[in-house]
């Protein structure tokens, strides 16, 4: 939404961004344990990737189940690199990132012609493809050099002990900053996208992709590119990931009943298309599955996993629109506008962060 501010409510709405990073600069270091770190660097990392299919599907409107595939592909590609040749992961996160966008553009040529179901479907279909393969292959020799996979028992990255060089540090909190940063990039090339041509032709496909055809946007190509964006960014997320839990599993790195399900929850409760929604959703439902799991985890097997999908299943339900919805109402509220007076304004210069 378009949005004309002025001089006091720009003042305002700065205010409130920069209270935001202080509060979470500050958070790590007044947490009592390393376990409560340990949560809030899981909801970052779950607040992030949300953002990054948002990237993609959430201004497309495409409903991609299988984006675990580029998850494990930062994840894999950066670990066999190090285990194999001891590269450091500053730098083999550049190889991650090549592979997820070659892994973009082979799936995303054929798939991106499909609709709705079939398009979700397809993505389901490859996701497992993957997991199926990457449990199938435990070691892999090019002539003498034998590359380590791991198969079905899954694969463990080296330690180096507190190596800055390597990415890997004793304690929580290097990690915590890492991935806030990450959050923070993220979300600002989410809005450039938005703000720009990319994401007004995204807009134009989610609206109706064959008015969008007509009026002569080119819909794999813009589809292409978004991908292209979108697996880069979840890759680089699947690096992170090997770095804090330093082992890989393929069931729950690459799988869609883990990883792709849980990246589409938190884009979707959180507001599907918007900026900011996906990172709160995101956010949001990894921090009440934690505290679920800590008070009913050991009570009744499998109880806290009904209550996080009855809580996720209640969401979709009554707001479809996601909780951004709610956040917006009450960012209109202190900036002391109201909804239509926005909507009346669509000459305005700034934008909100809807």
């Amino acid at each position: 939404m378009q949005l004309k501010l002025t001089k006091k409510q720009k003042i305002k709405k700065w205010s409130l961004i920069i209270v935001a990073l202080i509060l979470l600069c500050i958070l790590p270091f007044s947490l009592s344990r390393a376990y409560y770190v340990h949560v809030a660097i899981m909801c970052l990392f779950w607040a992030y990737l949300s953002t990054s299919w948002n990237m993609l599907c959430g201004f497309s409107g495409l409903l991609s189940l299988g984006h675990g595939i580029y998850v494990a592909a930062g994840a894999y590609v950066t670990t066999i690199i190090f285990n194999t040749f001891g590269l450091t992961p500053w730098i083999s996160l550049l190889f991650a990132c090549v592979v997820a966008v070659l892994m973009a553009v082979i799936i995303g040529f054929p798939t991106f012609n499909l609709r709705g179901a079939y398009y979700a479907l397809s993505t389901v279909a490859i996701g497992e493809g993957i997991v199926v393969l990457l449990e199938n292959f435990r070691v892999w020799k090019i002539g003498k050099l034998t590359i380590q996979i791991g198969g079905a028992e899954g694969l463990t990255m080296h330690n180096m002990g507190n190596a800055p060089l390597y990415m890997q540090w004793h304690g929580k909190i290097p990690y915590y900053f890492m991935i806030l940063i990450m959050l923070i990039i993220a979300l600002l090339v989410s809005r450039y996208i938005k703000e720009n041509r990319l994401g007004y032709q995204l807009a134009a496909v989610k609206d109706d992709e064959d008015a969008a055809r007509a009026l002569g946007i080119n819909i794999r190509k813009v589809k292409l590119e978004a991908a292209i964006v979108s697996a880069i960014f979840t890759a680089l997320g699947g690096v992170f990931y090997v770095l804090i839990i330093r082992f890989l599993e393929p069931e729950s790195v690459a799988s869609g009943a883990y990883m792709s399900n849980q990246i589409v929850f938190g884009a979707i409760v959180g507001g599907s298309g918007t900026v900011l929604g996906p990172a709160i959703g995101g956010f949001l439902l990894n921090l009440i599955s934690s505290i679920i799991q800590y008070f009913l985890g050991g009570s009744v097997q499998g109880l806290h996993l009904f209550i996080y999908g009855l809580i996720v299943a209640v969401m979709i339900i009554f707001k479809p629109g996601g909780i951004m919805s709610i956040f917006e109402k009450l960012y209109y509220k202190y900036l002391g506008i109201t909804v239509s007076e926005g909507l009346d304004d669509e000459e305005g210069g700034v934008d909100s962060n809807g």
